[in-house]
């Protein structure tokens, strides 16, 4: 049996932000298996699901340069934050749970670089490497189109070949490579800045 995984960005409601409202219809299907996983937009309810994943990554990857687990109430401030600075945060939902999720944020602070932002996927780790990775990578770039900003960057581990191979599939391109900027699992990490233009 076919797994049809509909990527279903679809709401009518407005969402107040300095870039007014965002209204989708897009589906997308990928033969994987025999479940249904949906992408949306994030609710409070998921945010508990998200910070498994999250928490998960921080402890056992290198994907996020951070030593401390986060907190619930740290994911609602984050989550709260992101609905003020109008920043979508995407799920990846399969059987009722939350498997994944995705968000763009401001690049830098500062006002000049507001037409540039910066994304995150995160994957549940016993899901990865089944396509959910790219669809919550597609939800944050046509978002950033929506809002009509004019490229995304991606800072992810130099060692982390998959994520770089995924976002060049995209068409990102490597703009930048730091040498020991992180210090993680006894061991210093590099970081690569890879870049779409929108």
């Amino acid at each position: 049996m076919m797994r049809r995984i509909l990527c279903s960005e679809l709401w009518c409601s407005y969402y107040p932000s300095s870039f007014g409202a965002l209204l989708w219809a897009q589906f997308y299907t990928k033969p994987i298996n025999n479940v249904a996983v949906i992408i949306r937009r994030a609710i409070e309810s998921d945010l508990q699901q998200m910070l498994d994943i999250y928490n998960d990554i921080i402890a056992s990857t290198t994907a996020v340069f951070q030593y401390d687990l986060h907190t619930l109430e740290m994911r609602k401030e984050w989550f709260a934050q992101k609905q003020k600075e109008g920043f979508p945060v995407f799920v990846a939902e399969e059987n009722n749970e939350v498997v994944g999720f995705s968000t763009i944020g401001a690049f830098r602070n500062w006002q000049a670089y507001k037409y540039s932002v910066e994304n995150s996927v995160y994957v549940r780790s016993d899901l990865r490497g089944k396509g959910i990775g790219k669809l919550l990578l597609k939800a944050t770039i046509d978002a950033a189109r929506e809002m009509k900003m004019h490229t995304i960057i991606a800072g992810i581990d130099a060692s982390n070949e998959t994520s770089i191979a995924m976002h060049k599939q995209f068409g990102f391109v490597e703009v930048a490579h730091f040498k020991e900027v992180g210090y993680k699992f006894d061991r210093w990490l590099d970081l690569k800045f890879l870049q779409l233009m929108l």
